[in-house]
């Protein structure tokens, strides 16, 4: 079998790490970074700390704390000028997928003079980028060991840059950094992170033995951990295991790319304001469904991972019970399960379908190839 595996270049998982920021920076050579993060974060006191470490060590940051949920192109663009023009050697994303995703594009932006439009799709970055680190506070994108950044580019349009210069040097995992969030965050970024898990393990089109074996144990780490986490978010084990699992779910579907569920869950983030890991979500199991028939052999492999006590050896009952145990972990988590409880209205579903059929960068690594009729009748079911 032929196939490629990339991810970051070094990665540290310690309970407590972030204490530690400002000597892993003076290994690195870093004097004058920019700290990438939003007002949620700001508001934890955990930004302030971690700024005041890093100047008593004497380290010139920069702080941008403007990013956005879905992040503007305007937004990456603002933040880039202001670090081009303050001469910084690095960045620092600290926060969600989202900060990380503008943390890799400033990294890029501010060491070359490629303009951002010219980066959307598939390895279309040119040159190198400033050093970058990840420092991820919810377990869930696995944006800390991904290659792509997404981006708002229109009123209720998303686009993909996907090149491996948006790698970083280092991921740094501290589940201490977790502890804040609330119980609803927790869910929907541990099913988002579940999703990834179970989409790298059926993508079409660059499934391996490595992500595989990633996606298995991100399944397997999630799913045991997912309703400690969300009933008691002060389990440090929990969270720590949740943050593991997330990445190498994100280490899985770098390199064994999303589909259908994701492909659909984005038109419900543009045009609703859900959050991604709710409207994945809300069409996981009835995605799980459509593809049944051709993802069958792939779907029932995954059940040992969630519910190893309900495994018959029937591809077809094992897989059902993978379906149901999925479905019940959500309203387990106190997620909603209906696009109406989330503001969808029902004329809506027609035009979240034809933007679903835009996302061909993703619903082609779907194992049943999706149509508009299905798109919508996903939708539909999910309504």
């Amino acid at each position: 079998m032929n196939f490629t595996f990339e991810s970051c270049r070094s990665l540290l998982c310690e309970t407590g790490a972030i204490q530690r920021l400002a000597g892993i920076c003076k290994e690195r050579s870093i004097s004058r970074p920019m700290l990438v993060t939003d007002q949620g974060m700001m508001a934890t006191g955990l930004v302030d700390k971690t700024l005041a470490q890093l100047q008593a060590a004497g380290i010139t940051v920069l702080l941008y704390n403007d990013v956005q949920a879905d992040p503007p192109a305007e937004v990456v663009l603002d933040a880039a000028e202001q670090a081009k023009n303050a001469g910084i050697d690095s960045v620092i994303g600290f926060g969600g997928g989202s900060s990380m995703d503008v943390a890799k594009l400033i990294a890029v932006l501010s060491k070359g003079n490629q303009a951002l439009e010219e980066m959307y799709g598939v390895g279309l970055i040119k040159g190198e980028r400033l050093t970058l680190i990840q420092i991820p506070t919810t377990a869930g994108t696995g944006s800390e060991v991904t290659p792509i950044a997404i981006v708002t580019t229109g009123e209720t349009t998303k686009s993909g840059i996907v090149s491996p210069q948006l790698l970083p040097d280092l991921a740094i995992l501290d589940a201490e950094l977790t502890i804040s969030l609330p119980p609803h965050v927790t869910a929907a970024t541990g099913i988002d992170a579940m999703v990834h898990a179970i989409e790298a393990y059926t993508s079409k089109l660059r499934k391996n033995p490595y992500s595989d074996m990633l996606a298995k144990q991100a399944l397997t780490l999630l799913s045991t951990n997912i309703k400690t986490a969300v009933f008691d978010g002060g389990n440090l084990a929990a969270r720590s295991q949740m943050l593991l699992g997330a990445m190498l779910a994100g280490q899985a579907f770098a390199n064994a790319p999303v589909a259908a569920v994701h492909a659909l869950a984005y038109p419900l983030g543009g045009h609703y304001h859900l959050s991604h890991g709710l409207s994945n979500s809300l069409v996981l199991p009835h995605v799980l469904r459509f593809n049944k028939p051709k993802a069958i052999e792939h779907y029932s492999a995954l059940l040992p991972c969630i519910v190893p006590q309900k495994v018959s050896g029937d591809e077809k009952k094992d897989t059902e019970q993978l379906i149901s145990a999925i479905e019940q972990l959500i309203i387990d988590v106190e997620l909603p399960t209906r696009l109406r409880d989330c503001g969808v209205t029902e004329s809506a579903l027609a035009m979240l379908a034809e933007d679903a059929m835009k996302q061909s960068r993703l619903l082609v690594n779907n194992p049943k190839e999706v149509k508009l009729a299905d798109a919508l009748d996903i939708y539909q079911a999910a309504y």
